[in-house]
Parts: C-alpha cells; structure tokens; sequence
C-alpha cells in the first residue's frame, strides 16, 4: 500500500505514475521509500510485488477521531457525535476521492493479474476531484445546519490532486465504480 503523497504538490494534473516524486511530508517519503524498496526486491529477487499509489480513500468503517483522518471521515465522525467540524484553509484544495469499493478492487486486480507488473506502481483513485468546499455543501445538503469553523492550513498538506489511472486500467483491468455521490451515500448509511 502505498500513496500519492508520494507526489508532493505537482503542477500536471491528473498525475501519471512517472510524475517526479516530491513528497510533502514524512508519511509520503516512507511510502516512496518503501516502493523503491519493492522495485529493487523485484528486479534482485523476483519478488511478484506492486505498489498501489492509494488516493484519498473513503467509506464505511473508517473511523475519523484521529488528525490524519480525511476529511469525509473526520467530518462524519463529527456529524454523528455531534461536534463542529474542521475545515483547513480556505477549503479549495481538492482531492481525487477513491470510495474503499474500488480500492477493494485495485488490490484484487493486481493479485490475480497474469500480466508481468513485478516492481510496478500504479494509481488507485477515482480519475475525478471534488474540493473540500464541494463534500461540506453537499453535506449541508443533507445535515441542517452544521457548525464549520476554519482552522489553518495543516503543514505538509497538498493543494490538488487527481489520478491518472490509465495504467491501472490497461496493466490491471482496474475500473472504478462509485461516484462520490455513490460512495459517499454508502458511508453516511454506514454510520447511521
């Protein structure tokens, strides 16, 4: 499991997998690192692995009590225990949403694969972005008046980002099948 925080703020988006990595943070270094760790155990050993460049995943079951939560589940566990909600910066940022369902399915995809992707790394996201201001009015579509306060940017955090996922599709036959519409209906069930 791996991460596009492997990236680091980047000016092409969606971002391919041969994107420069320039991690923001100590999380997104420890994951690079542990992909060339994988690519080299490949090529010396013939280790049958890949690295899934996991975008922001959500769904049921995740909890949102703790400061790396995203924001889906952050803000849910604050709905239902009825607290105020926090929302970093201006709210503009935007992230490429992954409902757990279809990471579900990366991660099948590339264990059954019969294809040679040893060493590999492919992004696993949603190919679509929604900003943190777009999930709040949605949630104020459904949730009266919710208490939103802002708070500052959060150190390490990135503005955009959104996957390429060609080569996800065309090595891994990975086809993401939730809208976050979709997903985030699913995960508002989930903690009712």
């Amino acid at each position: 499991s791996s991460s596009s925080a492997v990236y680091g703020n980047v000016e092409n988006l969606p971002t391919r997998e041969s994107t420069q990595g320039m991690p923001e943070s100590p999380y997104g270094l420890q994951k690079l690192q542990g992909e060339q760790y994988a690519e080299l155990f490949a090529k010396l050993y013939g280790l049958d692995v890949v690295s899934l460049r996991y975008f922001n995943v959500y769904g049921p079951r995740q909890l949102g009590g703790s400061p790396y939560s995203t924001a889906v589940s952050a803000w849910c566990h604050a709905i239902y225990n009825e607290t105020a909600l926090r929302s970093d910066g201006d709210g503009s940022q935007t992230r490429d949403m992954v409902y757990v369902g279809d990471v579900v399915q990366a991660n099948i995809c590339a264990a059954l694969s019969e294809n040679n992707i040893a060493g590999n790394v492919y992004n696993v996201g949603s190919n679509t972005s929604i900003s943190n201001n777009e999930i709040l009015s949605k949630l104020r579509e459904i949730f009266d008046d919710l208490d939103v306060y802002t708070a500052p940017w959060r150190p390490g955090d990135v503005m955009h980002t959104l996957a390429d996922i060609t080569c996800a599709q065309e090595d891994l036959g990975y086809a993401p099948e939730y809208s976050f519409d979709d997903g985030l209906e699913i995960t508002l069930s989930w903690w009712d």
